[in-house]
């Protein structure tokens, strides 16, 4: 009999399947169509504590019981029909995990649904892609503690590891452990298109070679800036087709995907009403650069005049750098944020430290700058934002004269930056402790009849303007 079984071979389920075999645990596996688990047999099973099933039926007995059943397929409906196969051939008490990237309200429609049929479940984030399945990723399981206690040896053997210890704890109630891959998601969307602008200036703006952008990425990496998507981006930048000999960066056609989650934490922050503009232009970043027939259209239509002022190479790159740092900092702010009032709104009692001590180790949004956040954190367990704390204004502080420049240099040369001046108009709102919102709210009371407050006396007032 197994201890877990894994249902779904595509990439990330047979690495998981993998990792677990690796850390002393038999594991089952089984996937929908029987090729795959061909092929996972003939390639990666021998010498392994793994066995294959090509039944659903057989898969589920052989594991010990309580049963626990660790999906690893396409997000959505096939959660649904798989789980509808799955309860005939399941005993009271025992558990299904979830590890796709599952909308959160979804995996509370379950919990529910499951709970009154007597079966646990847990919504489990698995950050990390290929390589972290196989070598450790970052998990992050929500939903009842006794769901969690039945895998969490397993789960805390199979992540990553830091300094800091697993890269696994039991984030929350409900759906929190998917809400928060959902944000990991999101933050990521941030730092890519952050990274990706600060790339356009250096190549549009300072003219540089993706070598030479590369070398700027890798000494980055060696500082402040150190983070997995710094360490893989100066990778890709040396990166040559063999085809042309030509850097393959400078071939791919500039139209930038998606699955969905970062949307999700967009609408996540509208639904709280917690601001997270740089993480929601992240989103249209994407979008936008899909209309490419559009902006190669417009692009012959309308004359570019950049700047013809004199830019030093080495100042700019050093303003880029703080630039990233102020971008990237903010983003883990606004996320922070959102994940707190999530919290608090549906109940999840996430500890943020936590979370951003497991996001140090196997997943995407890994970096140095986490340490920081983490002191800030542990410092004021109430300062939802980070920004009440002076540490990391000072921070903020430092970088702002590097932001405004980098903001404006990307103006004088037609550099679109939505992260970068989202993140510092977002500042600026901030720290602003007079917002032009009084014109709108007497706007709203003017053709509509909203009402509005005072700031010289108590009341609610309306006023016929005409």
């Amino acid at each position: 009999m197994k201890d877990i079984g894994i249902l779904g071979l595509g990439v990330m389920g047979r690495n998981l399947a993998l990792n677990i075999a690796h850390r002393g645990f038999g594991v089952s596996v089984y996937n929908y169509t029987p090729n795959e688990t061909e092929e996972f047999v003939a390639k990666h099973m021998q010498g392994e504590d793994i066995s294959a099933f090509y039944d659903v039926e057989s898969f589920v007995r052989s594991l010990k019981s309580p049963r626990k059943i660790f999906l690893m397929i396409m997000a959505g409906k096939p959660v649904d029909n798989m789980i509808e196969v799955l309860i005939p051939l399941l005993d009271r008490g025992d558990l299904i995990i979830d590890g796709g990237n599952t909308y959160y309200f979804d995996t509370d429609r379950r919990m529910r649904y499951l709970e009154d049929k007597g079966l646990l479940y847990l919504g489990v984030g698995v950050s990390g892609g290929e390589s972290g399945a196989l070598n450790g990723p970052s998990l992050m399981p929500g939903g009842s503690r006794e769901a969690y206690a039945l895998v969490e040896d397993i789960l805390t053997a199979m992540s990553a590891r830091t300094e800091a210890g697993p890269c696994c704890t039991y984030v929350g109630n409900g759906s929190a452990g998917h809400f928060v891959k959902m944000l990991h998601n999101g933050i990521e969307y941030g730092m890519m298109q952050s990274m990706s602008e600060v790339y356009d200036i250096m190549r549009n703006v300072l003219k540089l070679s993706a070598d030479e952008i590369g070398d700027v990425f890798e000494k980055w990496n060696e500082g402040d800036l150190n983070s997995y998507l710094m360490e893989i981006s100066y990778r890709i930048m040396r990166k040559k087709d063999d085809e042309t000999g030509k850097p393959l960066v400078d071939l791919i056609l500039d139209k930038a995907g998606q699955k969905g989650t970062g949307k999700w934490t967009a609408e996540a922050s509208l639904d709280l009403g917690v601001p997270a503009p740089s993480l929601y232009v992240a989103v249209y970043g994407r979008v936008m650069s899909f209309f490419k027939d559009e902006r190669q259209r417009l692009s012959e239509l309308v004359k570019k005049e950049p700047s013809d002022s004199v830019i030093s190479r080495d100042a700019l790159i050093s303003d880029l750098e703080n630039s990233l740092l102020f971008s990237n900092f903010v983003m883990y702010s606004q996320g922070i944020w959102l994940m707190n009032e999530a919290s608090r709104v549906y109940g999840f009692e996430i500890d943020t430290a936590e979370v951003l001590k497991i996001w140090k180790g196997g997943c995407i949004i890994r970096a140095r700058m986490l340490d920081l956040l983490i002191d800030i954190v542990r410092e004021d367990r109430d300062n939802f934002n980070l920004l009440g704390s002076e540490k990391a204004l000072s921070f903020l502080r430092d970088r702002l004269p590097s932001m405004r420049r980098v903001t404006m240099a990307a103006r004088d040369h037609y550099v679109p930056t939505l992260v970068h001046n989202t993140a510092l108009d977002y500042i600026f709102s901030m720290i602003e402790a007079d917002l032009p919102a009084n014109l709108t709210q007497a706007q709203r009371d003017f053709f509509g009849a909203h009402t509005y407050s005072r700031i010289d006396k108590e009341g609610i007032f309306h006023t016929k303007w005409e």
